[in-house]
């Protein structure tokens, strides 16, 4: 097998005898001293260890050498050395300085103590290193690691000659990890006896610029397949290396800038994708007329002079970014001349050194900056404009000390492309804030402002805006009072989200008023809103688009809730357009989602609705609410509901405590769709404040109902009222007699206001009109419409209601009337 002719043992490669090893720090203090020292001059490492390194030498070094020395980081060549017996000896040594691990400057020292002079088999593996390795760096090394040969290439990169290296294992004369990693394959191939690959990295002699090679380390055989030495074959890859390393970047960039539409956290992720591997300090700017809800003018340019520019985000290396002389939110003004104005005003990117007149000039006017520059090293700095869609945007500075290397030409055109990136995805979080605020005003104007005074429920409600990702949307709430004292309670969503959908809300919700006003059943108003949303679909599709990236008007839906209370009869009318049921929670504290027909979603037409009637205990809660509420990504809608009702179920302060504590328990932080909640009370007049009659259809019952109103109206203690109410009382029943069918009622409601209600089983609606100078009649009910607050006509199942409604004085107290009644 192939592993028998590799040799077993791996030992000997890293005896410390082999070669002599010393560390001295920065104060020529030696910290280190292996068996090999031990062995080239003879004091062991108790006796040197914390000793000056200058008492090992034969020759004294001058001041000057010694100045030399400390601007070094690497020296070779041959020393003088006294041994501890007192002879003098000639050592080659090689030394260099670093700092192991981010530690402390030290030198390390090495001689080799064997393998000093060139062997007879050398020959022989520098033939079988070309002949078996093919690379641009070569190297030979024997079965130890340690070097033997090198040819002109390899050692031109390391800047030594081959006498200076011979003997030495690679981390001996080169002491960075990357020759520890190299080294471990070198011995990984020794023993397998397989080609290793691997890619290192680091700057070649005299050089600030980071290099890359990919090596390939060859086990060198001879005739029978026994392993005679390590051959090393170095390409340089550093054009790919810097390549790969830019595409790594701007790939980083595609996924790390423009998570959000949000303009600041966009330009902070375009700041942090560039520091450390781009840049040092990196600052984003960008000009305060953006600021504004208003596009600028097209072709609005730079003003003359110097330009304000407003510091969005910044990056650095250091903590608390501590290069910078403007704090993110605070505006500067940069003088004309200076980099950044010069970019902006040009719209390219420019590559300045801190030596250049464009740097200088700017910093002696500005002693922080200058103050900054000279602290930190700044060597280098590129400016972009940034901008998208022809227009300017702001500025992006790329600022390198750090860096050894300064920025070079090939960096602009990096620096250039992360530029463009961001600046589109602060362009879209600009406009996306613009538009989103636009729509945020509209939605609000288009919601009720207040909710308005009514006697049948006590209400609280909350909107709660979708997150900015995904945009306004076009949830409304209502409650509108009705006749008899009943009220409307209202909760719709129209489909889709931005201002679209908020304009589609305000047309809905003003077409909900309107029906509600002429007093249409739950199921009716639904199905005219159905085909009102099936008429806006079609108006939508017959509209061009001029923009074909603009959002689309057609295909409206929605789904919708009304139901209706009465305080008298407790009971409630409900009917559903697609949209969730109400959750229900009785005065015992029982919580349940109503098990409703649920009906199609608006706009499809063509469908019927169906509405419920149900009682309702005084003291119990309706609560309203749009899908928002119960659906999100982390649960499903049976357990959105279920929390619901526990929370509804919990005893609160009051209904807005109630509404704090559900969007405290349901929605996450940042909900994905808008959400709407209205919570009612139900309430109930008491049998006391309502008061009705049958009346015979015969003229002469037209005294007796004005006769007992009179009376109801004296035992509410409402006497300054009989007047008008005995004539609305009058005209009503005359009208119901003579034009309507019998059975009639007269019924009086003290609520709020006082209300005075005609039934009769007619479906002839009276119309108000003009009478004419000499006419008999045709004048009741303007005298009805001019007295009272307001009267109409409701439809039932019977016939029709002729209401009037009287608005009864409120005292300074706060009481309902005037007349004794709270």
């Amino acid at each position: 097998m192939a592993t028998d002719k590799v040799p077993r043992s791996s030992e000997h490669i890293f005896d410390e005898a082999l070669s002599a090893n010393v560390t001295i720090d920065e104060h020529g203090i030696v910290t280190r001293w292996n068996a090999g020292a031990e062995k080239l001059l003879g004091y062991a490492p108790a006796h040197i260890v914390g000793q000056p390194a200058a008492g090992l030498l034969a020759e004294g070094i001058d001041e000057q050498e010694q100045r030399s020395l400390v601007q070094l980081t690497r020296w070779n060549g041959a020393v003088a050395l006294r041994h501890r017996e007192g002879h003098r000896l000639e050592a080659k040594v090689l030394a260099y300085k670093g700092a192991p691990e981010g530690g402390r400057l030290e030198w390390f020292v090495v001689s080799a103590l064997t393998g000093l002079w060139p062997e007879p088999g050398d020959e022989t593996l520098v033939s079988r290193n070309h002949e078996q390795v093919a690379g641009c760096q070569l190297a030979v090394y024997d079965t130890g690691l340690r070097l033997r040969r090198a040819n002109e290439t390899q050692l031109r990169v390391l800047g030594l000659a081959e006498d200076d290296m011979r003997g030495l294992r690679p981390s001996e004369f080169m002491h960075t990890p990357q020759m520890a990693r190299a080294e471990r394959a070198m011995q990984q191939a020794l023993e397998t006896g397989e080609p290793q690959f691997m890619e290192a990295y680091g700057k070649a002699a005299d050089e600030r610029r980071e290099h890359a090679w990919s090596l390939v380390v060859t086990p060198l055989k001879d005739e029978d397949g026994r392993v005679q030495g390590i051959g090393v074959a170095s390409h340089d890859i550093t054009d790919q290396y810097w390549a790969r390393k830019r595409l790594m970047l701007l790939a980083d960039a595609s996924t790390r800038i423009g998570s959000t539409l949000d303009v600041t956290r966009t330009a902070q992720e375009l700041a942090d994708v560039a520091v450390p591997e781009f840049a040092d300090f990196v600052s984003v700017d960008l000009l305060p007329a953006l600021d504004g809800a208003h596009e600028p003018p097209p072709g609005t340019g730079l003003p003359l002079g110097s330009v304000s520019l407003r510091r969005v985000a910044h990056r650095s290396v250091n903590p608390g970014t501590p290069e910078a002389v403007v704090v993110p939110g605070e505006v500067d003004s940069y003088p004309e001349g200076s980099p950044p104005v010069e970019s902006l005003r040009s719209g390219q990117a420019r590559l300045h050194l801190a030596s250049d007149p464009a740097i200088t000039e700017w910093t002696a006017g500005d002693r922080g900056r200058a103050a900054r520059v000279r602290y930190f090293g700044m060597h280098s700095a590129i400016t972009v404009p940034l901008t998208a869609r022809g227009a300017t945007l702001g500025v992006v500075v790329f600022v390198r000390h750090r860096h050894p290397e300064l920025f070079r030409e090939d960096d602009l055109v990096l620096a250039e492309e992360l530029a463009a990136r961001a600046a589109v995805c602060i362009d879209n979080a600009r406009r996306y804030t613009r538009e989103r605020a636009t729509a945020v005003t509209l939605q609000r104007s288009l919601l009720p402002q207040a909710l308005p005074t009514q006697g049948a429920v006590e209400v609280a409600s909350r909107y709660l805006p979708a997150g900015a990702q995904t945009g306004v949307g076009g949830d409304w709430f209502d409650v509108i009072p009705l006749s008899g004292a009943r009220v409307a309670l209202v909760v719709g969503d129209v489909v889709g989200h931005g201002i679209h959908a908020s304009a589609t809300m305000g047309r809905l919700r003003t077409a909900v008023l309107t029906l509600a006003d002429i007093d249409l059943p739950p199921d009716e108003l639904l199905t005219h809103l159905d085909d009102l949303v099936a008429r806006l679909s079609t108006e939508g599709k017959d509209v061009p688009q001029p923009d074909p990236g603009a959002e689309t008007t057609g295909d409206v839906g929605a789904t919708c809730l009304y139901a209706v209370y009465d305080p008298v009869s407790r009971h409630c009318t409900i009917a559903l357009a697609g949209h969730p049921a109400p959750v229900l929670v009785t005065p015992d504290g029982t919580a349940k989602l109503l098990d409703l027909p649920v009906g199609p979603p608006l706009g499809l037409g063509g469908l019927p609705f169906e509405a419920t009637d149900i009682e309702l205990p005084e003291g119990s809660l309706l609560t309203l609410y749009t899908d928002g509420l119960i659906e999100s990504r982390e649960r499903d809608i049976d357990a959105g509901v279920s929390r619901l009702c526990q929370t509804l179920a919990q005893p609160a302060a009051s209904l807005d405590a109630l509404c704090d504590a559900v969007l405290a328990a349901l929605p996450p932080g940042r909900p994905s769709d808008d959400i709407a909640l209205l919570i009612a009370r139900t309430k109930a007049l008491d049998t006391d404040s309502v008061a009705t009659w049958d009346v015979p259809a015969d003229p002469v019952a037209v005294a007796q109902a004005r006769k007992e109103a009179g009376a109801q109206l004296e035992a509410w203690g409402l006497g300054d009222a009989d007047f008008v109410t005995e004539l609305v009382v009058s005209e009503l029943v005359t009208n119901a007699i003579r034009y309507g069918e019998p059975p009639i009622h007269l019924r009086l409601i003290h609520d709020r206001n006082l209300i005075c209600e005609v039934s009769d089983t007619s479906g002839t609606a009276p119309h108000l009109r003009r009478a004419r100078t000499y006419d008999e009649g045709g004048r009741g009910l303007l005298l009805v419409a001019q007295l009272t607050a307001a009267w109409g006509t409701r439809q039932t199942t019977q016939g029709k209601t002729i209401w009037a409604e009287q608005a009864l004085p409120v005292d300074p107290a706060g009481n309902l009337d005037m007349y004794g009644t709270e």
